[in-house]
This record gives structure tokens, sequence and C-alpha cells, in this order.
């Protein structure tokens, strides 16, 4: 997608997005990993459970989502009637390039017996493919109510499916994919950079590699980092996850020193997501004037899709029985 040509300075750039988001009747929703500026004109700025919640639950009549694309398509598979925005349609993901849905469809039908346990960074049309949508924050939760009988399929995440098997002794078949983000991140680095900060806890998102989540003190979500950053006792602690989240955290914490975990060049700069960075405050500021590029799905593919992902919001909450776990 070419960049859009706008001439604003920065202030009147802000101030012409919270005209356009009035004006529209539009929510604007953030990662965690996008840029700080994305981040404090949000309306709301989470993980990928949280901002399916909130898309689910808006009464805005567009959904402006500062994300990449499956997130997008996520906020118009839970909420059809409003018209979804994404800044950059070609903000993609490496996980969801890393399933194709003919090949994820040839690989369930070679092993009829198992359930496909899949995670949310997929296309749409593997989520029409998947039983139960997961997220970092609430696979385990999910995980734990399917019985131990039943054969799993996990995917596309190879290292969040690994973390999660070697947890809860569960063994899965698992999708070779993985996050070009999350796989960036240097042991050898790592270890030298705890050695330089002795005490400092190490945090790591589920999607990065055993030799990385080994160091870790505590692995979960982005959200889940994000909470702990602020229960931990110490007063500094290294990030292994997007840097991007870091915001958030000297936001919430300016008194604690957050460091990004290094990549094999011993900084952090490979471990921007590209694709997440694709969006920018003149593309925003573009998709609420034109209310383009937009998000469609035909209807029949987001009914399909909507089943696994209503089965997250279940089981993440809680309300589903283990009776009602099997088929499509």
């Amino acid at each position: 997608m070419n960049a859009p040509v706008v001439n604003l300075s920065g202030l009147y750039l802000r101030e012409e997005i919270l005209r356009l988001k009035k004006a529209r009747n539009a929510i604007i929703l953030a990662h965690y990993y996008q840029r700080p500026e994305l981040q404090d004109i949000a309306d709301f700025v989470g993980d990928s459970l949280e901002l399916s919640k909130k898309a689910q639950a808006s009464d805005a009549d567009v959904i402006a989502f500062c994300g990449v694309r499956f997130m997008a398509e996520t906020a118009k598979i839970l909420a059809p009637e409003k018209i979804v925005v994404l800044p950059d349609l070609d903000a993609g993901c490496s996980l969801e390039d890393s399933c194709p849905p003919d090949k994820f469809k040839a690989f369930r039908e070679a092993h009829p017996d198992h359930i496909a346990l899949t995670y949310i960074n997929c296309s749409t049309e593997v989520k029409a493919l998947s039983d139960i949508i997961v997220t970092s924050s609430s696979a385990e939760k999910i995980l734990a109510q399917i019985p131990e009988s039943q054969p799993i399929i996990f995917g596309p995440d190879r290292h969040l499916g690994g973390y999660l098997s070697r947890k809860l002794g569960r063994e899965m078949l698992l999708w070779p994919g993985v996050c070009i983000v999350h796989e960036a991140f240097s042991e050898t680095e790592l270890v030298k950079l705890k050695a330089q900060h002795p005490g400092a806890p190490v945090a790591a998102h589920p999607e990065c590699p055993a030799h990385i989540v080994d160091h870790a003190d505590y692995v979960g979500s982005t959200s889940g980092i994000l909470q702990y950053a602020k229960d931990m006792p110490g007063d500094t602690l290294i990030v292994a996850t997007e840097p991007h989240i870091i915001h958030q955290m000297e936001k919430a914490m300016p008194d604690k020193t957050f460091i990004g975990a290094p990549g094999a060049d011993g900084n952090c700069n490979c471990n921007i997501c590209p694709y997440m960075a694709l969006n920018t405050m003149e593309k925003l500021y573009v998709c609420l004037r034109d209310l383009e590029p937009r998000v469609e799905i035909e209807e029949g593919l987001r009914v399909q899709a909507k089943k696994s992902l209503d089965r997250m919001l279940e089981m993440a909450a809680g309300t589903v029985g283990q009776g009602d776990l099997g088929g499509r």
C-alpha cells in the first residue's frame, strides 16, 4: 500500500484524527506493539484477547484498528455491522504467512481425530478451519479445559505450543510456524545483559524459543508482562518481547527501568515488528478520513470463523463445559 500524502504538523494531525474520530463515531484500538504515538491516541491499548473483547462490545460505528491484519479481521468477524479500517492493509504477520489455509486444511484432514486449537495469529480462513482460537493470555486456561484423551493440533506458533506442552505436560501436534520478532532474540546476548544487570528479572512472551523462555522469571502475554512489571519488587526488568510495550511500562512506572532483550547484534532494533511498524499517524488520519482501507469478509466464511472465536471467548470466561468441546 502506498504511503498517504499528508501535510499536517504533529499536533494538528493529532487534533484532526480526534475530530474525525468524533465525526465518524469511531473507536481507535491499538496493540501494545504499535508506535507510542498510536498507543497514546487510542481509546484502548491491549493484547489480542482484550482487543477482541473491545471490538465486540463497542457501540461505535467505525473501528480503526492500529495493529495487524488478522486483528482487524477478528474485529470484523465479531462485529460485522461495523466499518473496520486498518491504517495499512499490508500490515500482516509472519505466523499468519506460515500457515496457508490450503496446507492447514490438508493437515487437518490427515489427522481427523484431532481438534485444532489455533493461535489467533492466523488468517480468517484458518480460523474457519479451527475448533477453538486461543490467545497467549487465554491458551493455558482453554487447554486445561480440553479432556486429556482428546488429541490436539496446535498452530501456527510452534514455540507457544511447545511452551504449553512443556508446562502442562500435554502432548500436541505442532504446526511449524514462528514469529520473526520473537525468533530474533539472542540467548548469548541475553545472558550478557543479565550479567550486566544482576538480579534483574526477565519477562518473556511465550512466542519466544525455549532457549529464551528458559531464562525467564515470568512468561506470559503482553498484558501479563505489563502486570508483572507493575507487581515485581525490583526496579529493573529485562523485557523479551516486541519493545514497544515498554512505552506502556514507562508511562505506568516512570521510577522503574525497562530494558529490551537484545537481538544477535547486541541491540533490540531487529526485534521491532516490521508489520506493526507500517501503521503511522498519517495513515490513521487517512483511514478515518476516507474510511479506507476497509476489512471485508465474505459472510459464510465470517460465520464459520466466528464459531472458533466465540468458543475462545466463552472458554476464556469459563462458560463452556467439557461436553461442548468436540467438533466444528
